[in-house]
């Protein structure tokens, strides 16, 4: 039996790579009880990309907490089973090219005539409609198109990729947003709706504070480095032992920042008076903090600026960040070890709830574990689907 806030939540996942499986694995966590519908292996010229190696960390992150049915579309059987679920579902992910569900039957008013109620999430890279909805898409060419890469990096080093998947993933938790948000409108109206994000839209989202400003006020983004666009000094220095970030905005701040190093003297500094001058006078600025903090470590630093209430922070590998206390009392991995699986690692999700909190419960399951136990639960009897595994309808 599912536990969670949204236990009484059943859910369709078509879908595959990062976008849809990070919006759907919010939902699964919570408790909604989560189908992964895929074809069968050799159905899909590109599975490779998508299912390669489900024993993989990266993998079983995304798809924990799930059950698989094989079902291949080609198959005209295979519509009908799916509209089987879909009749007992509240929503459906898929984030295919925008014509695929079209193509396939699977388009949200194909779902609206066998379920009224039934939410549909489709995540594309372009929109679902418009002069490049027909374009493939991945999160790299969209950090180029949503302005990401014009603004990352050292100044004038070029276009720079962001270290992690920043629009494939808002992409994925805007639309669990949307989806929320409809089922909470469905209380009301008892109807479903269509849900619709994409990357490009994600990305610029995520560029709102630069482009805001470019907007309104005509301030072009550039590359800054590990420097603060708008605040001095603010960014990554250098102690004696390694790098620390600082982050000193407003007049406030930097008073108390001056004090604590003892450096009171920079505050009658008229080349420092006001934010403003901070930052067009940043390379001095950064030269004089850089010396100062030379003089101790990166713990020394760290300790005595949070002490003293200025934010400052280490800059951690991976490996090191996993053993920081702080990060450890968060609680932000959990291990599993299903019968007969090796143990694994999840990162959780970082919501905290007082009553009904994201659990992991099992891992990602095999390519079409579930298919058997799915389709009694549909009614079909033990000749039927036999008959669909001798037709290639599952595996």
């Amino acid at each position: 039996m599912t536990i969670g806030a949204l236990s009484h939540l059943k859910v369709i996942d078509l879908s595959r790579v990062r976008a849809g499986p990070n919006c759907v694995r919010v939902l699964a966590d919570f408790g909604a009880q989560v189908i992964r519908v895929e074809p069968p292996p050799g159905v899909d010229p590109n599975e490779s990309m998508f299912m390669g190696n489900r024993d993989g960390g990266d993998f079983q992150n995304l798809n924990r907490n799930k059950r698989s049915l094989t079902l291949n579309f080609k198959k005209p059987q295979a519509l009908e089973v799916f509209m089987r679920l879909v009749a007992q579902a509240d929503i459906v992910v898929e984030n295919w090219r925008p014509d695929v569900k079209h193509r396939l039957g699977v388009d949200y008013d194909a779902l609206k005539r066998v379920n009224p109620r039934i939410i549909l999430a489709s995540i594309s890279g372009y929109g679902q409609s418009g002069p490049y909805v027909r374009r493939p898409s991945f999160d790299q060419v969209m950090q180029g198109m949503g302005g990401l890469m014009s603004v990352t990096g050292e100044p004038g080093s070029g276009p720079m990729r962001a270290g992690t998947a920043v629009a494939d993933l808002s992409a994925g938790l805007y639309a669990a947003i949307g989806i929320f948000v409809a089922l909470t409108e469905r209380e009301k109206s008892g109807e479903g709706q269509w849900v619709q994000s994409d990357l490009l839209h994600a990305q610029v989202a995520m560029m709102d504070f630069q482009i805001a400003r470019y907007t309104n006020e005509g301030t072009v983004p550039v590359q800054e480095g590990n420097n603060h666009p708008t605040c001095s000094p603010m960014g990554m220095f250098k102690a004696n032992d390694g790098y620390f970030n600082l982050g000193v905005a407003g007049d406030g701040l930097w008073a108390r920042f001056c004090t604590l190093i003892e450096r009171p003297e920079w505050l009658t500094d008229e080349a420092f008076a006001t934010e403003a001058l901070r930052v067009k006078n940043r390379p001095r600025l950064n030269g004089m903090v850089n010396d100062v903090f030379s003089t101790r470590s990166v713990a020394a630093w760290v300790h005595l600026l949070n002490d003293g209430g200025v934010p400052a922070g280490p800059v951690y590998s991976v490996p090191d960040l996993l053993e920081d206390e702080q990060v450890k009392h968060l609680g932000v991995t959990h291990t599993l070890q299903a019968p007969g699986e090796p143990q694994r690692s999840y990162v959780t999700q970082p919501v905290k709830m007082s009553r009904t909190p994201a659990t992991v419960r099992t891992p990602a399951p095999g390519w079409g574990e579930h298919t058997e136990e799915i389709l009694q639960e549909l009614g079909y009897s033990a000749q039927e689907m036999t008959d669909f595994q001798t037709q290639g309808v599952t595996a």
